[in-house]
């Protein structure tokens, strides 16, 4: 097998489905695929630091094995993501690898399975070739950690990727890879997404199988991060499914489509605070002009509000954290507090005063009166979007908390009030999709999530692709900056 074209840089930025059209014609090997990729990261990690670990000649030798089955060797056949280099969170264990989620209490920690999202990957033909970086536990909106330090965004060096999924974001963008699993407990798929001008999607509750005791945890899910709706389309059938070892995955699989109607007779809520944010000027902006270009095409868009008030979605949050999540840091705070990040030993503490001060049952009546609120200002509409974050980012490095924060010389909102996803995990039956909506005057994009109701993944999908489609997105602008 021969490249024709593309060749060279343009090949780390080929979308995983035209990827595989190439393989199919056998106008691209996945082995060239893959040793531009693995050239792209050699030049731009040591900038970019998204990457724990490298799986550099595996990945090469699995992408010889790919190329055979694309030339019918042996008589087997390439299966749905065959010979597509894929970066996996860290946190995404595989048997007899380290799993320390980026803590130094967990150093040396070796994984004794794979996780779900892991097998489904292998078993799709997907070539893991790196695992990404995250904050301490999966617990911040930003990726920096004492083990591995501080990961920064390809766009601009200055700002973080966001996180938790932050490795994965900056990795996307930098074209060290064509797909990376992500996973979203309060906005870690959405967020880096939004920040690094990448597709990622939080699929509704069980739809997505998880690993051990936070997967019983509604707030959460593992899921796809891609640079185009087709390729997060292509990830997201392939992790969906059941699996025996978490009991609230859900059966029968659904397999989303792959085609969908333009956005014409779409009709679609606007709401740009969700009741309770403070919406930067330029995230607003953005915002209003994608919902401008959908109604331009034939959607008809109406701006909503929402009753949602602080109170409730910080009950919500602080009682149903401190039960779960929150306590397991706690448990490792008590243990290892000497080896754990400032901002884990913040949240531990925060978590310790919650438990004080909000019940479980507390934290689910709030949760109510948040899933009543959006049904009712849904009915009648079929997806809602609003913006991602409030802010266009933080700084790299930055330990965010307190009241307000300074970035880019202006005062911000902590990261509890600047990520406007933790609702929709609230919501944590609906189906939601990050898809960029511009860029900002900070030199990083911006995002828009599209919100679905419970379970319908397809209406999500044929809004991002629509959006997708209408307003074009480039990455030219991190080639002139990345080495």
């Amino acid at each position: 097998m021969s490249s024709r074209t593309p060749a060279g840089d343009d090949l780390v930025r080929l979308s995983a489905t035209d990827a595989l059209r190439l393989f199919a014609r056998r106008a691209l090997s996945p082995v060239e695929l893959m040793r531009a990729v693995v050239a792209r990261a050699e030049k731009v990690e040591p900038r970019i630091n998204a990457f724990t670990e490298r799986l550099f000649d595996e990945a090469l030798e699995q992408a010889r094995h790919a190329e055979a089955r694309y030339l019918g060797k042996g008589g087997l056949v390439p299966r749905p993501l065959e010979g597509i280099p894929v970066a996996a969170k860290e946190k995404h264990a595989i048997l007899g690898r380290t799993l320390t989620e980026g803590s130094l209490a967990h150093e040396g920690r070796i994984a004794t399975e794979n996780a779900p999202v892991i097998d489904r990957i292998l078993g799709a033909g997907g070539i893991i070739h790196a695992r990404t970086a995250t904050p301490e536990f999966s617990l911040s909106t930003y990726t920096h950690s004492r083990m591995w330090g501080i990961t920064r965004n390809p766009w601009n060096p200055d700002f973080t990727p966001g996180g938790s999924s932050g490795g994965a974001g900056a990795s996307l963008a930098a074209g060290t890879t064509l797909l990376a699993s992500a996973s979203d407990i309060g906005g870690s798929t959405r967020i880096p997404a939004a920040f690094t001008g990448t597709v990622g999607f939080k699929a509704p509750y069980g739809r997505n199988p998880g690993l051990g005791v936070l997967a019983a945890d509604h707030y959460r899910g593992d899921g796809p991060m891609a640079r185009t709706v087709d390729d997060v389309i292509a990830f997201q059938n392939v992790l969906a499914g059941p699996d025996a070892r978490d009991h609230a995955s859900i059966r029968p699989k659904l397999t989303v489509p792959t085609a969908y109607a333009d956005a014409a007779g779409a009709r679609i809520a606007l709401c740009v605070r969700l009741g309770a944010y403070d919406v930067h000027p330029e995230i607003e902006a953005h915002t209003r002009a994608a919902a401008q270009t959908l109604a331009d095409a034939g959607a008809y868009v109406e701006e909503i509000t929402l009753p949602w008030t602080r109170l409730d979605l910080l009950t919500a949050v602080a009682g149903h954290f401190s039960t779960l999540f929150g306590a397991l840091v706690v448990e490792a705070a008590e243990t290892h507090r000497d080896l754990l990040s400032p901002y884990t030993l913040a949240f531990a503490d925060t978590m310790n005063h919650a438990r004080t001060k909000v019940s479980y049952l507390d934290s689910l009546r709030a949760e109510h009166r948040l899933q009543r609120a959006l049904a009712t200002a849904m009915d009648g509409f079929d997806a809602l979007i609003c913006p991602t974050t409030a802010v266009p980012g933080w700084h790299a490095g930055d330990d965010l908390s307190g009241d307000k924060v300074v970035v880019h010389g202006e005062e911000v909102a902590d990261t509890l009030w600047s990520a406007m996803t933790t609702p929709f995990n609230i919501n944590n039956r609906c189906p939601v999709l990050n898809v960029p909506s511009g860029m900002s005057s900070w030199g990083i994009p911006t995002g828009l999530q599209i919100v679905g109701h419970p379970y319908d993944d397809p209406a999500v999908f044929r809004i991002g692709k629509a959006l997708e489609t209408l307003r074009p997105w480039s990455y030219a602008q991190v080639e002139e900056g990345l080495p």
